[in-house]
């Protein structure tokens, strides 16, 4: 038995049989950690929403301290996650200066830097929010209770990551909210001001989607690819667009599922159960027939 034992062990360290699901870390660096990210997460939504996370005991006079204290914690523990995914992808010759260290404290700066712009848009997904439901009671209820909120600022924290080219790290923060709501927003989609999810269980949004301005969506929907264009050997080319584009003010009801590059118009409202792979002309109303 011991020999058998021995054999498969052998068999499970031959690298050459699976290298390209076996990554070789290396050595005196550490891989990005799903922990320290929801940490991450955690500390960024006490600084967008102060009281709401981490410490509630917050007012005017301590402002000042909370947000530099919790900045100062933010700057140090996302440096690190970067430096973890640049590591991982190592993409050393693509960096805009010399060294991980470097270059991942000046990403995790210019994303701090975005933080009051980040806010701002998602001060109007929560005005979005209290005024499409008339079950919210409150600013706070939204911020506190509504997974549909939630989703949306782990998206627009990954989206602003994205943009600054961080590798892996921004897909792993889509993916806590995605444990934690069941929503799946990744972190490439373009997503407008006063974004509403309602309920928002199995919503998922792919990559290049294009969301305007007042979307309002339900449950259950997709904005996903019909099909993908293949390369000369067989494969889905990456990188091209391939899910919809969704006008301003714009409604999706319940499980409805919107396929392609297909364009959703202005004012248009599509109906619950709906499967969509056509454009929209504005200002339509989509619905199944009795």
């Amino acid at each position: 038995m011991n020999k058998k034992l021995l054999e498969t062990v052998k068999q499970l360290s031959d690298i050459e049989d699976f290298k390209d699901v076996c990554h070789q870390q290396n050595e005196f660096t550490s891989m990005p950690s799903i922990d320290v990210l929801g940490e991450i997460v955690t500390l960024t939504r006490s600084i967008l929403f102060p009281g709401y996370y981490g410490n509630a005991a917050v007012n005017s006079k301590s402002m000042l301290y909370h947000i530099g204290v919790n900045v100062d914690k933010l700057l140090v523990l996302l440096s690190t996650q970067i430096k973890a995914g640049l590591v991982f992808e190592k993409n050393t010759q693509d960096l805009p200066c010399n060294d991980f260290d470097t270059c991942s404290r000046e990403i995790a700066r210019k994303f701090i830097m975005q933080l009051p712009i980040i806010r701002q848009k998602l001060h109007t997904d929560v005005v979005a929010a209290f005024n499409g439901d008339p079950a919210a009671k409150s600013f706070g209820e939204v911020i506190f209770c509504y997974p549909g909120l939630r989703a949306i600022t782990n998206y627009r924290i990954a989206h602003a990551l994205l943009k600054l080219e961080v590798p892996l790290i921004p897909r792993i923060i889509s993916e806590i909210a995605h444990s934690e709501t069941g929503i799946d927003i990744h972190p490439g989609a373009t997503i407008g001001e006063y974004f509403t999810i309602d309920h928002g269980t199995g919503v998922v949004i792919g990559e290049t989607a294009i969301l305007g301005n007042n979307v309002k969506m339900y449950q259950g929907v997709t904005l996903g690819a019909k099909s993908f264009e293949l390369d000369v050997n067989g494969n889905p080319i990456k990188g091209i667009q391939r899910h919809p584009r969704i006008g301003n003010n714009v409604i999706i009801y319940s499980n409805s599922t919107i396929l392609g590059t297909i364009m959703v118009g202005d004012g248009a409202i599509i109906g619950g159960n709906i499967w969509v792979d056509k454009d929209v002309a504005p200002g339509s109303k989509i619905v199944q027939r009795y």
